[in-house]
């Protein structure tokens, strides 16, 4: 692991449900918040937003999904990760098929603890680029309230640009219990983003309606000194200063969670 200190304050313990076996990194005290890592790895951009919701009140649940856990990734590493994962990693659905990822039942099952031992009205959940639809599927299981998903960039290929990483049951779920809950959920990115199509905010704005907040930054929001091109609103592209239109997404984020999982 590089970077251990990106991990001061957090505890680790290895989880199992089903076939899948996950480290797990947990800090704070409070509600529950699960935040699922972007491609390629739990990198310590990742960990700063998951310091700052802790930092509020709650508990972060940070399960390693792929790649090294604190590394500061290359491109070439991303790229690297990105090809495993879509390649060989049964674990993990990025084509166009009406289904959501094998690994979304291990996070159902860890929301499911994290709830039991954090209390609160539920679970908030964040998903990022690979991972931002798993927060809406995950909403099959009822503790889960607050989803976020932030660049969520799967099915990949332009045959799935207006489709979620989602079954049909799965969506007519969510959208049944953000309704009867009275519950919403918040979508993040930047248009530019090739990842993240115009026909995909589009479904979701259709199916959801007001039930689903979205927010769509400009290019010139983003930090400039970013790796890649605008697309991670949560880590790489915030702008942390006081007063940046990132660093108000980010803060309306954690203020979403706290509201929504308090008892």
């Amino acid at each position: 692991m590089q970077n251990p200190e990106a991990f001061a304050g957090y505890d680790a313990f290895d989880f199992t449900d089903g076939p899948w076996t996950r480290r797990v990194w947990r800090k704070g005290t409070g509600p529950a918040v699960i935040v699922m890592h972007e491609m390629p790895n739990l990198h310590p951009q990742v960990l700063r937003f998951a310091n700052r919701v802790a930092d509020q009140g709650m508990t972060v649940y940070c399960p390693s999904l792929f790649g090294e856990d604190g590394r500061t990734p290359s491109r070439r590493y991303t790229m690297g990760q990105m090809l495993w994962s879509i390649c060989v990693r049964r674990e993990f659905n990025v084509w166009a098929n009406g289904r959501s990822s094998p690994i979304v039942d291990w996070l159902r099952a860890l929301a499911r603890k994290a709830h039991g031992e954090c209390g609160g009205r539920g679970v908030g959940a964040v998903g990022m680029c690979f991972t931002g639809g798993f927060a809406l599927v995950m909403m099959t299981e009822p503790s889960v309230v607050a989803p976020v998903l932030s660049q969520p960039s799967l099915p990949l290929g332009r045959k799935g640009a207006a489709r979620i990483d989602a079954s049909a049951e799965e969506i007519a779920c969510a959208k049944r219990r953000l309704k009867e809950e009275d519950l919403t959920m918040m979508a993040l990115r930047f248009p530019s983003d090739g990842y993240v199509p115009d026909a995909r905010f589009a479904m979701l704005k259709e199916t959801f309606g007001d039930r689903c907040v979205t927010v769509e930054l400009p290019d010139t929001d983003a930090n400039p000194n970013a790796p890649i091109a605008p697309h991670s609103v949560l880590t790489w592209h915030l702008v942390d200063e006081p007063g940046s239109a990132t660093r108000q997404v980010e803060q309306d984020v954690i203020a979403f969670f706290k509201r929504r999982t308090a008892a």
